[in-house]
C-alpha cells in the first residue's frame, strides 16, 4: 500500500482518501515519501484538524494558519497557496455531507491541475460523497508489518531485564502482536513487562490475552477459545477426515510441497447437528486462532458508510493475524437477500455482500472462512458457485451408529460409569433426533432424577426422549427440501452416507 501511495503522490493525484486510525504512522509514511521526491526542497506537508486549523507538519513551533478551523476556510486557504504541498485533512468525514465542503473540494481538485498540490483525507473509516467518487482514490493504510513490530519489540527490550532473547522467542512475541497497531503493541509489551518484570517466552500468553481483548473491543470480531477437541463431535467422519488431512495446510511444509492455501468451507445442515461445534473444534485441530464475525454487529445505520467500514476493519484485522480461521455462523441469516435489498436499506446490504464476495475471491492472506447455514433457499446463489469455497458439506441427522457415539460422548462428560447405559437402545428410541436434542434429553433426564434425589437411569433418558418432539418432525418439509438439494450439490459429512452413495454408483 505504501508503494501505491508513493506512486499516487508522484503522479500528482489531487485527492487521496487514506483509511487508517494510526495518524502518526501515516503522517510519517507521507513525510518519508515527500523527502524522497526529487523536488523535496519545494514540497511541504501541512495538517488540518478541526481543533487547531492548518499547521505545517514536522516543524516545531510552527504557527497555526489564521482562520482555518472551519473546513471551508481551510480548503479555500489551500487553493490560494502558490507553492507545492501535501495537505492532510484529519477526520473530515463528518463534514463530507455538507454541500459547501464537497463543492470546495471539487473546486480545489480543478485548481490543482498542473500543480504539485495534493489533499489527503485521513480518517478511521471511509465515507465517499457521490460528487467526489470520480476524483477520489481510496487506500487502506495497512497495520504494522513484521519488521515494524520488531522495532517495537527492540525498544521494549531496552527496558527489560532480559536484554537478549533467542530468535525463536522473539519470533513468538512478534507473531503474538500481529494485528495490533504500533501503539497497541507498545502497550501490550509494557503490560507484559510490568506483570513479569521482563519479556521472555513465558510472556507470550500475556501478549496473546491482551490481544484477544483488543480484538473483542471493536465489537465486531470475537476471539473464540474452544477447549473441546474434534473427538467431541459424534459421527461426521468424512468431514473430520477432510479437516484432519488439512491440519498442516498453512505450514511452510505445505507451501514447499506446492499446495495452495485452502480458502474455506461451507457446512449446510439440519439445526443442532454439530455444524458450529465442528467449526470451533477445527481451531484446536489446526492450532489456529478462531475469529467469529458477527454480521449483526457489522450493520450500523448511524452514519452512512459505517457498516462498510466495519466490515473492512474486521477483515483487515483477520488478515493481519493470519493464518487464522474466520467463523461465520448461520451465513443464510447474515446475508439473506443481500444481493437484492437496495430498496429497504439504501443498498447497504448489497454493498456489504459484494465487498465480502470480492474479498473471498481475491484474498491472498491465509484466512480460512468457515461458514455454516441451515436454510439453503435463503442463501444467495453467489456463495454456492465453484471456487468460492473449497468444499460444501451437508450434515444430515445422525445415523443409528452416530447417535450411539453422541450418547457416549455426552454421557461420558457427565458420568464415568456409562457402562450401565444401553447405547444401542438409546440410539434406537431417538431416531430422528439431532445431536443437540439428544444432549437436551440427557439433561432433562438428569433434572428429573435430581428433583427426586436419585441417580438418573436409562429409563429416565428414554422417557425424556419420548416426551420430546424433534425438529425433524416439526419441520419435515424443510428438512426434506434441504436433503433433496444437498443430494447432488454437496458432499455428505458422514462416512455411512458416502459409502452408501459409492455402493449405489
Amino acid at each position: 500500500m505504501k508503494e501505491e501511495l508513493n506512486i499516487l503522490i508522484k503522479a500528482q493525484y489531487p485527492l487521496i482518501y487514506l483509511v487508517t486510525s494510526e495518524e502518526e504512522r501515516a503522517e510519517e509514511a507521507i513525510a518519508t515519501i515527500v523527502n524522497e521526491l526529487p523536488t523535496q526542497g519545494s514540497r511541504r506537508v501541512f495538517v488540518w484538524t478541526v481543533t487547531r486549523g492548518i499547521v505545517e507538519c514536522g516543524q516545531q513551533g510552527s504557527p497555526v494558519q489564521h482562520n482555518t478551523v472551519s473546513p471551508e476556510a481551510a480548503i479555500e486557504w489551500v487553493i490560494r497557496q502558490k507553492e507545492a504541498g501535501i495537505y492532510i485533512f484529519k477526520d473530515l468525514h463528518p463534514y463530507l455531507e455538507s454541500p459547501p465542503v464537497t463543492r470546495w473540494l471539487r473546486d480545489a481538485i480543478a485548481s490543482f491541475k498542473g500543480t504539485d498540490k495534493i489533499i489527503v483525507l485521513m480518517s478511521p473509516y471511509q465515507q465517499t460523497p457521490l460528487e467526489l467518487e470520480k476524483d477520489l482514490v481510496v487506500l487502506d493504510f495497512p497495520l504494522p508489518q513484521a519488521h515494524e513490530l520488531d522495532q517495537v519489540l527492540e525498544r521494549a527490550l531496552k527496558h527489560s531485564r532480559e536484554k537478549q532473547l533467542h530468535p525463536e522467542v522473539k519470533e513468538k512475541l512478534r507473531r503474538a502482536a500481529l494485528g495490533l497497531t504500533i501503539d497497541e503493541a507498545e502497550k501490550v509489551y509494557r503490560k507484559a513487562q510490568i506483570k513479569a518484570g521482563q519479556l521472555t517466552e513465558n510472556e507470550v500468553e500475556i501478549v496473546l490475552s491482551e490481544k484477544k481483548q483488543l480484538i473483542r473491543r471493536n465489537g465486531i470480531l470475537d476471539y473464540i477459545e474452544e477447549d473441546e477437541t474434534i473427538n467431541a463431535v459424534g459421527g461426521l467422519e468424512e468431514l473430520k477426515h477432510w479437516l484432519t488431512q488439512r491440519s498442516e495446510a498453512f505450514t511452510e511444509k505445505a507451501r514447499a510441497y506446492g499446495l495452495p492455501q485452502p480458502k474455506g468451507m461451507l457446512i449446510l445442515g439440519v439445526p443442532g447437528c454439530g455444524k458450529s461445534l465442528i467449526a470451533k473444534t477445527t481451531s484446536k485441530l489446526w492450532g489456529l486462532p478462531l475469529l467469529r464475525l458477527d454480521m449483526g454487529r457489522v450493520y450500523d445505520g448511524s452514519t452512512v458508510g459505517k457498516s462498510e467500514a466495519n466490515l473492512r476493519s474486521a477483515l483487515k484485522t483477520a488478515e493481519s493475524i493470519s493464518p487464522a480461521i474466520l467463523f461465520i455462523d448461520e451465513l443464510d441469516k447474515a446475508f439473506a437477500g443481500g444481493a437484492g435489498s437496495g430498496d429497504s436499506d439504501g443498498g447497504t446490504s448489497s454493498r456489504i455482500f459484494g465487498s465480502f464476495l470480492t474479498w473471498m475471491q481475491e484474498k491472498k492472506s491465509p484466512v480460512f472462512v468457515m461458514a455454516t447455514a441451515n436454510r439453503i433457499e435463503k442463501l444467495p446463489s453467489e456463495f454456492l458457485r465453484k471456487g468460492r469455497f473449497d468444499e460444501i458439506f451437508f450434515v444430515d441427522l445422525p445415523s443409528h451408529q452416530e447417535r450411539e457415539a453422541i450418547f457416549k460422548i455426552h454421557l461420558g462428560k457427565r458420568r464415568s460409569d456409562i457402562g450401565r447405559f444401553d447405547l444401542e437402545q438409546l440410539a434406537k428410541v431417538s431416531e430422528g433426533f439431532s445431536g443437540a436434542e439428544i444432549e437436551q434429553a440427557i439433561v432433562a433426564a438428569m433434572y428429573e432424577a435430581f428433583a427426586g434425589e436419585r441417580e438418573f437411569t436409562q429409563l429416565d433418558i428414554i422417557a425424556a426422549v419420548k416426551s420430546t418432539l424433534p425438529l425433524s418432525r416439526t419441520m419435515t418439509e424443510q428438512v426434506t427440501a434441504l436433503r433433496d438439494w444437498a443430494n447432488k450439490r454437496a458432499r455428505p459429512a458422514s462416512t455411512s452416507v458416502v459409502e452408501y452413495q459409492r455402493g449405489s454408483f
